[in-house]
């Protein structure tokens, strides 16, 4: 293939449609939510701008992350159901472009966040490698892959903090803490339902490498420590991040309905049991964001 050849209009075209399945930006937008969530409970005083900056570095980095994921896993993709109508296994798209839109979008991202701060926009880099370099690789090896996976995946609510104060404090290590065990029910919930559809591909995600006794246990046990951790900041042990008493009943609640849903898979351990899970964990992230923020502004 000559140079020519490689920028032809076949090679670097994609529709918006494509676009947005290759960089997942429903995803991105979940992560902007949390990054977002992250700095207004750092700062006194809104900055608008900031807050910009984290919606497209947030754009921009998670979806380089996610098209570099599906160059790499693009055969793999083919194999499985829920992900073989991908624009790379259809061939919609050139492996090419995608390497193009992931790395544009890298540079940006990290470039981007670097206006905020140099931390922010490291804590970018740190995600995109960890996700790629070390998550990526590991899926087709060991369950571990998801205790990995869940490093990056929890760089975004504690990159808001970074982003308002410049700081690496027990606060921002908090909300880390938090997204990190909350992803453990919420992902194991899914490779539950997905299991057999990953093992066409030589994933084995679920902790005991199946759908058993072990694997849920380990989903109850890691909701309890998600609930545990949640509730850390009513404790004034968490520096500047602190919750009201009001604050923790909701998100107790809010954990416990969690931890309600994950011992009846325990008790019925069918795929049944797994899809009110699922539903219940993207609504305890999301809730117990809103609660820590509004928490913050109508109680300071």
């Amino acid at each position: 293939m000559t140079f020519s050849d490689l920028f032809s209009s076949k090679n670097i075209s994609i529709s918006f449609k494509d676009f947005l399945v290759l960089t997942k930006f429903r995803l991105s937008l979940s992560v902007v939510f949390s990054s977002v969530a992250g700095y207004l409970l750092a700062v006194e005083k809104v900055d608008y701008s900031i807050i910009l900056l984290l919606f497209l570095g947030g754009c921009f980095t998670v979806g380089a992350s996610n098209a570099f994921n599906q160059w790499l896993e693009k055969d793999l993709d083919a194999k499985m159901s829920r992900t073989q109508n991908r624009p790379l296994p259809q061939k919609r798209i050139t492996s090419f472009m995608a390497i193009v839109v992931a790395s544009f979008m890298a540079v940006m991202g990290c470039m981007t966040l670097y206006l905020i701060n140099l931390y922010t926009a490291l804590l970018a880099l740190l995600s995109i490698i960890i996700y790629l370099l070390v998550y990526t690789p590991l899926k087709t090896k060991t369950p571990l892959a998801v205790f990995f996976g869940a490093f990056p995946g929890a760089i975004p609510f504690m990159l808001g903090w970074v982003a308002g104060t410049e700081n690496f404090g027990i606060e921002a290590g908090t909300l880390f803490a938090i997204q990190f065990f909350w992803q453990f029910p919420h992902f194991w919930s899914i490779a539950w339902i997905a299991d057999a559809d990953y093992k066409k591909a030589g994933f084995r995600l679920l902790p005991t490498g199946k759908r058993d006794s072990g694997t849920v246990f380990q989903i109850v046990f890691y909701t309890l420590w998600m609930i545990i951790i949640s509730a850390l900041p009513a404790t004034n042990y968490t520096g500047e991040l602190q919750l009201s008493y009001v604050g923790l009943g909701i998100i107790v609640l809010m954990g416990l309905c969690v931890l309600y849903y994950a011992l009846k898979l325990m008790s019925n351990p069918i795929t049944s049991q797994a899809k009110p899970l699922i539903r219940i964990c993207i609504a305890y992230i999301t809730m117990l964001q809103l609660t820590f923020v509004i928490d913050k502004f109508v109680t300071q």
